[in-house]
């Protein structure tokens, strides 16, 4: 029989190494690899093995399928992200920076889970009971019927849930996944074979008996959550908490799903009573934005499913350093960069030299190239030094060529501004009608402003530092089919 044998593992990417190094040559992390003890592997091949036993196959088409009815927390921010509720079986994976409230929002979950006649298990491998209590006891919801369990052993969970059989268990938070251990496998907690085993272990316990159990997983300095991302192909659901500190707005968002759409977002407000889901999202962002001062325009983005109105403010100053200040703050800086060369090249915008700030006002962070237009706008306004119009939403993404693309869902975008009180939109020209939604928008009195080209929208707002030689030239170009 083959001994176990020891093998040095990458905390980062899970490449496995003969010898142990300061540095994966895989990802390139330093001080990443710990040493672990690998199992006796099974003899390659299946000659004179046992069989494996004969199974049914299930027909697609099945009308006898069970129909899985979803808990929902009433927290509809929450459910919303999941679509819907959580799915009886399914794994889901939370991560988020420390402190930013997964336990708080977790443990509001459980509560209002069990409230609703669903039996809830609170396992905590970072806190001891009476802590728990005493959050709980914090936000209001002691009296909530959730049942508490302070365990980091894998097996001893397992255990105790296979003996709960009345009623059966519905929802099982693991709080966190990097505390729990297998006593067999001989590493630490935290390792990539401690995490993968532990989350398949309770995974599989979890769908076999209908468990729907939610991991609350570390992340690392980057935001990604802590180990390879094995841990994330073997859940369902994988949920980030993102937030800036310094505001109190707190923004759940869906990167995988396999019941319902990715990249859908839930919006929450921290309060000194814990999470407060935030109905209106787009009132709230808009709720401080001083509309008469140059460099301010409204993004119409889209979140998943959700349309959303956000400020983008922009400052350019000029600059006395060889290389200008870039920074961004939610946004992509490298698409800022793209935007810059594009008004700099095909509109003679002179602004290359200055120094730019660029910021996406309360916290959140927009990830679709849906707001180059209005990242371009408040470009051009703070360069001009003249506001933009305070009605006037702004949606679109622009080419090398400078040429405005069409962006998806432009109808559900207009219908939340109109919803708002704007009056107008600048968006890319059409290829075809617009939907039903929208044409009642603008039936209402709200006007459509088509721009084909990014040199539209700097004559829309009069930039006065334009090179006038090479503006004629790229507005002879936008005319002949951008």
């Amino acid at each position: 029989m083959a001994k176990a044998k020891t093998s040095y593992l990458c905390q980062s990417c899970g490449a496995v190494h003969n010898r142990w190094s300061g540095k994966c040559d895989a990802c390139g992390e330093w001080n990443c690899i710990t040493e672990e003890i690998v199992e006796a592997a099974i003899p390659k091949g299946m000659n004179g093995a046992r069989k494996g036993r004969v199974l049914n196959f299930a027909s697609l088409s099945d009308e006898t399928r069970t129909e899985y009815k979803r808990f929902k927390s009433g927290i509809a921010e929450f459910d919303r992200v999941l679509g819907g509720g959580l799915v009886p079986g399914s794994a889901t994976l939370i991560g988020g920076d420390p402190g930013i409230g997964k336990s708080t929002l977790l443990l509001q979950i459980v509560c209002a889970l069990a409230h609703n006649k669903t039996r809830c298990v609170y396992v905590s491998g970072e806190e001891a009971v009476d802590q728990v209590r005493m959050r709980a006891h914090r936000l209001g919801l002691a009296k909530a019927p959730v049942e508490l369990m302070s365990a980091t052993n894998v097996r001893d969970i397992l255990s105790s849930v296979e003996a709960e059989q009345s009623p059966p268990i519905d929802v099982m938070i693991i709080d966190s996944i990097q505390t729990m251990f297998i006593d067999n496998i001989e590493s630490a907690p935290g390792t990539v074979t401690q995490v993968r085993t532990c989350a398949q272990e309770i995974t599989r316990h979890a769908k076999n008996k209908n468990m729907a159990v939610i991991f609350v997983g570390h992340v690392t300095k980057d935001g990604q959550i802590a180990g390879p991302r094995v841990l994330e192909h073997l859940v369902d659901t994988v949920l980030y908490f993102e937030g800036d500190r310094s505001h109190h707005f707190r923004i759940l968002r869906g990167v995988k799903n396999r019941f319902g759409a990715t990249d859908e977002i839930g919006v929450f407000e921290m309060a000194t009573s814990g999470l407060v889901e935030v109905e209106n999202p787009s009132a709230l962002f808009l709720s401080q934005r001083a509309s008469d001062v140059a460099g301010s325009a409204v993004l119409a983005a889209l979140e998943g499913t959700r349309p959303m109105l956000v400020e983008v403010q922009a400052l350019v100053a000029p600059s006395a350093m060889s290389s200008p200040r870039r920074s961004v703050i939610g946004w992509d800086p490298n698409r800022l960069a793209m935007i810059v060369a594009v008004l700099e090249t095909r509109c003679g915008v002179q602004i290359s030299g200055c120094d730019i700030f660029l910021n996406i006002a309360g916290g959140i962070r927009i990830a679709e190239p849906a707001a180059d237009v209005a990242v371009a706008a408040a470009l051009i306004s703070a360069l001009s030094g003249t506001a933009l119009p305070a009605e006037t939403v702004f949606f679109g993404e622009i080419g090398l060529a400078g040429e405005i693309r069409q962006v998806a869902q432009a109808d559900l975008r207009i219908k939340e501004a109109a919803k708002l009180g704007f009056k107008e939109a600048v968006i890319p020209k059409p290829k075809k009608p617009i939907g039903k939604a929208a044409e009642k928008s603008v039936s209402s009195g709200f006007s459509l402003q088509s721009v084909k080209h990014v040199q539209d929208i700097a004559d829309l707002y009069a930039v006065k530092q334009i090179n006038p030689a090479m503006a004629g030239e790229h507005r002879k170009h936008a005319n002949q089919g951008f």
